[in-house]
């Protein structure tokens, strides 16, 4: 008997560390719904794959924050058509400026872009650069910056696992659909210098609330 008290105490000492959020790009009015279920943060698209600020993500951010989740979100670059600094610019002057922001961390979206003249290139070093490009610009607007990428989609846009290895000091935020939210397996997947992941999305787009959304762990 004080064995299973002692198992049940551990378990409810894990279960208050984790922390469980959703990312969404669709728009949606019902955040507290989420929270209602559970989710305690949200991450919304800012920047569209094609070179556009995404007025959705805004107000999605704006009614998560008013429904008590904590906000972050997530810029999906285009590598083409516009230049970094243009494309930041453009994310500032809609989602604000350090007094009037309303979200944590902007999570760069390391993946392949399917948008017309907006995919990374065959260079390695200069896809690279890009991204430095993105990130400077970034944190020059006092942003707090993280990255999204996978091990498979870092290997494809930077040459290996081990290249462009410099943003490891900032957070880093990867899928695996393993439906399990804990950072278990990411010695098997780790990448791109990080040791230590900070937010792991473990289940793809999934029905939450009436809409389509991924869900997150965090801890």
């Amino acid at each position: 008997m004080k064995m299973t008290s002692l198992l049940i105490v551990a378990l409810q000492i894990y279960t208050s560390l984790a922390v469980l959020g959703i990312d969404l790009s669709a728009k949606h009015d019902d955040f507290q719904c989420f929270k209602k279920n559970g989710y305690q943060f949200a991450i919304t698209r800012a920047y569209r794959s094609y070179g556009a600020v995404d007025p959705d993500g805004y107000q999605n951010l704006e009614k998560a924050k008013a429904a008590g989740l904590i906000g972050d979100v997530y810029f999906f670059p285009c590598k083409g058509k516009k230049t970094a600094k243009s494309q930041v610019q453009e994310f500032v002057q809609l989602f604000g400026n350090q007094q009037t922001q309303v979200y944590g961390t902007v999570w760069v979206d390391v993946e392949s872009n399917p948008s017309t003249d907006c995919g990374w290139t065959n260079d390695y070093g200069s896809n690279c650069n890009f991204l430095q490009e993105l990130v400077n610009e970034l944190k020059g607007n006092s942003k707090s910056v993280g990255i999204y990428a996978s091990q498979y989609m870092w290997t494809s846009i930077f040459g290996s696992a081990s290249a462009c290895s410099h943003f490891s000091s900032l957070p880093l935020w990867y899928p695996h659909y393993d439906q399990t939210p804990t950072f278990d397996d990411f010695p098997k997947y780790k990448f791109g210098g990080w040791t230590t992941p900070s937010i792991k999305q473990y289940s793809g787009t999934t029905s939450v609330c009436g809409v389509g959304v991924d869900l997150n762990y965090y801890k």
